[in-house]
């Protein structure tokens, strides 16, 4: 009886884990479109707006402050702003906040259900800090919740009336935030949580200042009442944080796939650099829509790249070992006992660890012959780094990882 319990428990279990699976597959999915969506209307909009034209004076004397002429997909397209509105308001106007509130509503989804469900798995480290699963997340909801308050506060001080005080008091804020998530969760976590700061922070100007300045100007214009400068202002600086925070978040989003940054030491400051980097690129990008052509900035953020990376790159491989053929036997045996104990939990036809139910990415390491195949990663993401086994589950010790790191070094022999 207690082994039927046991198995119906474990059934129970794995099914769980396959539809929390199908739940962050079609989340991801719309998390990806929702947020091509919202960052492409930003980058668009960011462009037409650099790129207005002066136009005749006909234009202007109807109130149109710039124009512009395109071309796409087989049509001639004209888009003119108002410097203030037009003479009368068009009954179809098409407004921009879907995309960023539909981004926003499934990264938090996704986060709860990677996250915040898995977060023994996924958020918390033990060999960073001892926390229980609610501390976890009630630790992560109180960071996004925390940062936002602080955030809106800075805005509304006298520092939001002077954009490079403002900037410079963001920046130090974001480096202590990278480095206080980092001495709380795990790297992924900590740069996942990261990630949903940036993105809540802009779906909040969305939200509470741009859309409301915009309501703001459209009653107004309806009621003929007088237009007040403040409300474009006040849009235009939350807008401007919107514009420069994108590159970062695309970064964030991608970074659970690079273990070399949020698994290293100073994963923190690798955070911030990689932040500052593409925050300076979408810069550039912005100065050559006006016609400002500064090639320094772009290579300045190209040369830091490469610097960053150089920086932070595991130590120079040890030279390859060469060994008789009994040593190479032995030395085989013990990377697939080291493999059979600590990697196939998860990589393996039939996967028993609690959270997969799939070997992640498709990688299998059933036979010796099948991790050959994949013994450059082995080595970047057990050797290199300690990213595998996943939150190192299986604990994995220093003594096993030299082991696979001399069986990569002689070529990955297999145990005949």
């Amino acid at each position: 009886m207690v082994s039927i319990r046991l198995l119906i428990q474990w059934s129970f279990r794995v099914l769980e884990s396959y539809i929390i699976e199908w739940l962050s597959l079609i989340f991801r999915w719309l998390h990806v479109v929702t947020g091509v969506a919202w960052i492409g209307a930003s980058f668009y909009f960011i462009w037409l707006d650099n790129h207005l034209t002066e136009p005749p004076s006909w234009k202007r004397k109807k109130g149109i402050k710039g124009d512009l002429w395109a071309i796409h997909g087989g049509g001639i397209y004209e888009v003119a702003k108002y410097k203030l509105a037009p003479e009368e308001m068009p009954e179809m106007l098409h407004w921009f906040k879907w995309e960023a509130y539909s981004t926003w509503l499934t990264g938090m989804v996704l986060l709860t259900l990677i996250y915040y469900l898995g977060a023994e798995s996924y958020l918390i480290d033990p060999s960073v800090a001892e926390l229980e699963h609610w501390e976890a997340i009630f630790l992560g909801l109180g960071f996004i919740i925390g940062s936002y308050i602080c955030y809106e506060l800075l805005c509304l001080s006298p520092l939001g009336k002077n954009s490079y005080l403002l900037a410079s008091t963001l920046i130090i804020a974001g480096t202590s935030l990278s480095f206080a998530l980092t001495q709380t969760f795990s790297g992924r976590g900590a740069y996942i949580h990261f990630g949903a700061i940036i993105g809540t922070l802009m779906v909040g100007n969305v939200f509470r200042v741009i859309m409301p300045s915009q309501r703001a100007l459209i009653n107004a214009i309806n009621k003929n009442e007088p237009l007040d400068s403040k409300w474009g202002t006040k849009a235009k600086l939350h807008s401007t944080h919107n514009t420069y925070l994108t590159l970062p978040l695309i970064f964030i989003m991608i970074s659970s796939h690079y273990p070399m940054t949020y698994g290293h030491s100073f994963n923190w400051l690798i955070l911030i650099a990689i932040i500052a980097i593409t925050a300076v690129t979408r810069h550039f990008f912005i100065l050559r829509h006006k016609k400002i052509l500064k090639p320094f900035i772009l290579i300045g953020a190209a040369a830091s790249t490469i610097m960053l990376a150089i920086i932070i790159s595991p130590p120079s491989p040890k030279r390859a070992l060469t060994l008789d053929a009994n040593q190479l036997a032995d030395l085989a045996t013990n990377a697939q006992n080291v493999i059979q104990m600590r990697c196939n939990s998860c990589h393996s036809s039939n996967p028993t660890d609690d959270v997969f139910v799939t070997a992640p990415g498709g990688v299998k390491f059933d036979t010796l012959a099948e991790a050959k195949q994949w013994s450059a990663r082995i080595k970047a993401r057990a050797v290199d780094t300690t990213d595998m086994p996943f939150m190192n589950k299986t604990g994995m010790l220093d003594e096993e990882r030299t082991v696979l790191e001399n069986w990569i070094l002689s070529g990955s022999p297999i145990a005949q």
